[in-house]
């Protein structure tokens, strides 16, 4: 500093607001700590122009009397420490070792190092030296070191604000070393959690079967990346079709797991998976005996057998939303509420029941999980089975158009909030002759959130 240059401290207040203002909205913008520590440095030459060099230490993973030099003003090249760790320099004692593991600030005004002493190759001709702690759990993990070629070129009077300033920004890089770390794993784990979700899908049907005399269509959607929510369909040798709807309770990858193991075992069923409730009870035995032991977890589940030549449908829940069957001839909404039991998983024996329903040409049924009828708005008002009821009241609407106008109400109702649960929907309309295959459409939507 030149004799007649005014030092910062004694600059009027409005420039050193104005230059303090200035430093924090450029250190605000910064995201990579490479980037801010440099700024930073740079700023503090403005402030504190009369240094001559500036270092840094850091002790992490180390032990005494070791130490690294992870910043040198003099680098031509800076060495980026979180990036490049292994090309910083480790020394071994001397008068940084004895600074750094002594945890307090220092200055002094008459620096004299030892011939070996392993810094004289940062700290040759330098006659002045501060250094300033940089704790974390109490320890200086981290010394920063102000050096000048002259003596009693420091003053104790401005060590304190120096010792808090510094570790005040310490911490600030610390937080955004941290958030960049953060943010590695977070996008390491979404990579996981997507292929944890295409795995998920690749085990739901890739389309709809043709299933004689019904139309189908059906819609997937997952809360996250992947979910609990599974349906499956199972072609029985006597030309009848398995139907299956599941809920695992929970969300996310958990969930997702046990959808893959639910599936797993429904299709290991020994045989026909016929009638329902001995393809209930299998799954049952499974998921208590392997999977659900003190665990908290369990399954709701529906499963169902079209007769295609007696338009009937057998059926079987195990605490699962009873789907809803809509009678265009009767002019009326049915619940399949007739064989429950507990969900999958509370009790090893389950002895799971059956019943049956006859069905019409035009009639239309509705299975689903409860992150339909359970969505709510902003007002804690849920979607509800009445509101679903209604979506069903158009008898010569398609099955897909049904799906439409149904997430169409739900996005009404919820003002487009995201889905809280995952929510899954398969509509099956009976249509007039049950072997003629022209009258069979299947159609499926869904996407994860």
């Amino acid at each position: 500093m030149s004799k007649h240059e005014i030092p910062f401290e004694s600059k009027p207040w409005q420039e050193r607001l104005s230059h303090i203002m200035e430093t924090m909205r450029e250190l605000s913008t910064q995201t990579d700590p490479q980037e801010m520590v440099q700024q930073y440095y740079n700023r503090m030459k403005q402030v504190n122009p009369h240094v001559d060099r500036r270092l840094a230490l850091s002790r992490r993973g180390l032990s005494y009397p070791r130490y690294r030099i992870t910043r040198f003003s003099e680098w031509k090249n800076p060495i980026n420490p979180w990036k490049e760790p292994g090309k910083l320099p480790v020394l071994s004692g001397g008068i940084l070792a004895e600074m750094i593991y002594g945890n307090e600030p220092h200055i002094i005004n008459d620096l004299v190092l030892a011939p070996d002493d392993p810094a004289k190759e940062y700290l040759d001709g330098m006659r002045s030296l501060q250094a300033i702690p940089l704790l974390e759990s109490g320890e200086a993990v981290n010394m920063t070191f102000h050096a000048m070629r002259t003596p009693n070129g420091f003053s104790e009077e401005h060590l304190p604000e120096a010792v808090w300033l510094a570790n005040l920004f310490g911490r600030a890089t610390n937080n955004l070393v941290l958030a960049e770390r953060v943010k590695a794993a977070y996008e390491e784990v979404d990579r996981e959690l997507r292929a944890v979700a295409s795995i998920q899908r690749s085990l739901l049907p890739a389309q709809l079967p043709n299933v004689p005399g019904l139309k189908l269509a059906a819609h997937y959607q997952t809360a996250r990346r992947a979910g609990g929510d599974y349906y499956d369909f199972f072609p029985l040798p006597d030309g009848s079709w398995g139907m299956l709807i599941a809920d695992v309770s929970g969300h996310g990858t958990p969930a997702a797991v046990l959808m893959a193991v639910t599936h797993s075992i429904a299709h290991s069923f020994p045989g026909p998976a016929t009638p329902p409730s001995e393809m209930l009870n299998y799954l049952n035995a499974k998921l208590c005996e392997h999977y659900f032991s003190d665990s908290g977890t369990f399954i709701t589940a529906f499963y169902a057998i079209y007769h295609p030549q007696q338009r009937t449908l057998t059926y079987s829940s195990a605490g699962h939303n009873p789907p809803r069957v809509r009678s265009c001839e009767r002019g009326e909404i049915t619940a399949l509420d007739q064989a429950q039991r507990f969900p999958l998983g509370v009790i090893p024996s389950m002895n799971a029941i059956d019943a049956m329903v006859q069905l019409h040409p035009g009639d239309q049924l509705i299975f689903y999980t409860d992150g339909i009828i359970e969505a709510s708005n902003s007002d804690g008002e849920l979607f509800g089975t009445h509101r679903m009821d209604a979506e069903l009241s158009r008898c010569s609407s398609e099955p897909d158009e049904i799906i439409t106008s149904l997430l169409a109400a739900l996005e009404t109702h919820t003002s487009g909030a995201p889905p809280s649960d995952d929510r899954t929907v398969i509509v099956a309309k009976v249509v007039d002759s049950p072997l003629n295959e022209s009258v069979v459409a299947a159609s499926a939507s869904g996407h994860a959130e």
